[in-house]
């Protein structure tokens, strides 16, 4: 493992906030992040596993260790009906998209421009334009960080649902993950019900045309994490009875709804937050992005204080307008681990 001297978590997380952690540590095999938990001058200190830190916002400095995974590498494995990939959870997500579409392994385009690792994918369940991790997911690699045990969980046994998984819930903070295993079919069928893919022909589409589509249309809403820190979308999509969205559609007939199993709907969050005009609304150095109401950003300045007060403001005006109490998608670390908004903002 590489001990890092410099303790600035900046490099470390997309939103680039001036936060520092005790220690540092990149590890690039599984026995060195099992290390980690076994080095005697660790072991007291709470332990956290990023890879791009593309989903965190750190509530203030971290007072332990951050292990950087950067486990690499890529296998592909070719049967009559796939292509099988194994690919290690340090590998960048965007380019592990490209590198299949440019190959003529199609399955993942619609995933394009995700920020992240591979081994973050699993964990949210990570979803664009009609498509989820789960739908291309085989299998994930995990290790018991206590005892080093490898462990192989295939997908059924994920506990895959929108933006959750087994790895945020039973698995948490005793397991990490260390290669993803992918299913590609070769019985390739384009998704392209989502808005701006459903001007393509499913009969002449590409992936390669997938791809570029999708790059273009996150290009233009959401902002560069390298020019402006953002954790992409900083809220979930909230799911509320089919009752309760029928009601609010009757006051808002150009609500976009998406009917869910159980009776249920989902609304877009990005949409509430627009309704509120809360575009480019500003706390500090934090700011709800101008084109996309769903990322807050961090305009040069922000600190973890701007960032929560904003998020609290957006909270408490959807649910002041629409009665719905949003939900953030992004993980909150506070000094020692995981929190939340209402406990960082107290």
């Amino acid at each position: 493992m590489k001990v890092l001297q410099d303790r600035s978590l900046a490099p470390f997380h997309t939103f680039g906030l001036t936060v520092n952690a005790a220690h540092i540590v990149v590890v690039e095999t599984v026995d060195e992040l099992v290390a980690v938990w076994r080095d005697k001058q660790y072991q007291a200190f709470a332990k956290l596993i990023v890879g791009q830190g593309s989903n965190l916002l750190f509530c203030e400095d971290f007072a332990g260790v951050i292990v950087v995974n950067r486990i690499k590498g890529i296998t592909i494995t070719e049967t009559d009906e796939a292509f099988e990939l194994h690919v290690g959870a340090g590998e960048d997500w965007h380019a592990l998209v490209t590198m299949t579409v440019e190959k003529g392994m199609p399955g993942l385009e619609n995933l394009a421009l995700i920020p992240g690792c591979v081994g973050s994918s699993p964990i949210q369940n990570i979803g664009a334009y009609g498509v989820e991790l789960k739908d291309v997911c085989h299998y994930v690699d995990v290790v018991a960080l206590e005892s080093g045990e490898c462990t192989r969980l295939m997908a059924e046994e994920c506990q895959f649902g929108y933006r959750e998984s087994i790895f945020k819930a039973a698995l948490k903070n005793t397991h990490a993950i260390t290669a993803v295993g992918l299913r590609l079919n070769k019985a390739w069928i384009p998704h392209i019900a989502y808005g701006p893919l459903a001007k393509f022909d499913p009969a002449t589409v590409t992936a390669t045309d997938i791809l570029h589509e999708v790059c273009a249309i996150r290009r233009e809403k959401l902002p560069d994490p390298a020019v402006m820190g953002n954790a992409g979308s900083f809220f979930k999509n909230p799911v509320v009875s089919e009752a309760q969205a029928q009601a609010l559609l009757q006051r808002y007939p150009s609500m976009p709804m998406y009917p869910q199993p159980h009776g249920q709907c989902k609304l877009a969050a990005g949409w509430l937050i627009d309704q509120c005009a809360l575009k480019g609304h500003q706390i500090g150095g934090a700011r709800v992005h101008d084109q996309q109401a769903l990322v807050l950003v961090n305009t040069g300045t922000a600190t973890s204080a701007d960032v929560l007060a904003l998020a609290q403001y957006v909270v408490d005006t959807v649910a002041e307008t629409f009665g719905i109490v949003l939900e953030h998608e992004v993980r909150f670390m506070a000094a020692s681990g995981e929190t939340c908004l209402a406990e960082a903002i107290a």
